[in-house]
């Protein structure tokens, strides 16, 4: 063959498209995969019918009015698994609202992303705590990140949105948007304002948040790190100065290198573990 046969630059680019089966796929890997920051997994009926919401069988809208209807009867049977529930409520709520084409960046719509997802699982959804709390981290040999004060909840939260109002993503690199991504990140996980659910709704808040500025987000990540990115959060804020150690962002970068720039950064919770806190 000659060189002229073996040019390719006569041929046309051709353009791929995601189909829409494929997107739906990935956003429900995302909403059922989130859900194992809180050890939760999904009924069968769930899994039934998001593959046929996938495959265009069933509108998002049918499948609410099916679930629905599937843990009215088994309210009546006296045969409701709470875990299985909050679930499968709560991932049919993400993808409700990653659908919805809106975002405001404030303390009210983190409220709205929080009353909607929750809104079927608890009376206090869409409300902040009014308690202080802890939670033991096996990263951390039990330990726990100082989350706010509930009574300034509000003001924490104002403080750090208005911080990031004033940033211009369009002038910066995009390895500065990823640090100012993962600093707003985990100061808003950090002041932790709902007594559950705070991962899951710092997650969306940051995705919507992301789209809205123009940002592709790599969902598909979700499917089976979510839990890594919760302990990066936790590693991004905890501190202890009596051992000598410092809040580290670094495993939140390399999960942010992997959602917006498709980076292969191994990302395994062990490599998280504070050996200083195991030492006797």
């Amino acid at each position: 063959m000659s060189e002229k046969d073996l040019d390719s630059s006569k041929n046309p680019y051709l353009k791929k498209n995601e189909s829409k089966n494929n997107i739906k796929q990935v956003n429900w890997d995302m909403a059922i995969g989130l859900q194992e920051v809180d050890n939760l997994k999904p009924s069968k009926y769930l899994e039934q019918i998001s593959e046929k919401n996938i495959l265009g069988e069933l509108t998002i809208e049918e499948v609410e009015q099916s679930l629905k209807a599937y843990y009215v009867a088994k309210e009546q049977q006296n045969n409701i698994n709470h875990n299985e529930l909050e679930c499968d409520f709560v991932s049919m709520r993400i993808i409700e609202l990653l659908e919805q084409d809106n975002f405001e960046l404030s303390v009210d719509y983190l409220k709205y992303i929080h009353k909607y997802l929750f809104q079927d699982v608890y009376e206090f959804a869409g409300k902040f705590r009014n308690i202080n709390f802890s939670k033991q981290e096996e990263i951390l040999n039990n330990d726990s990140v100082a989350y706010g004060d509930y009574k300034t909840l509000t003001e924490s939260l104002e403080y750090d949105i208005n911080l990031e109002k004033n940033k211009d993503y369009k002038s910066m690199s995009i390895l500065d948007v990823i640090n100012n991504i993962v600093n707003f990140s985990s100061s808003i996980w950090q002041v932790h304002p709902f007594e559950e659910g705070n991962t899951r709704s710092t997650a969306l808040f940051i995705e919507k948040y992301l789209i809205s500025i123009g940002y592709n987000v790599d969902n598909s990540l979700f499917k089976d790190k979510s839990i890594y990115f919760r302990n990066a959060l936790v590693r991004s804020n905890y501190f202890d100065n009596k051992l000598g150690i410092k809040e580290d962002k670094r495993f939140l970068i390399n999960f942010y290198e992997n959602l917006l720039l498709g980076k292969n950064n191994n990302l395994q919770s062990k490599d998280m573990i504070v050996k200083e806190c195991f030492r006797n």
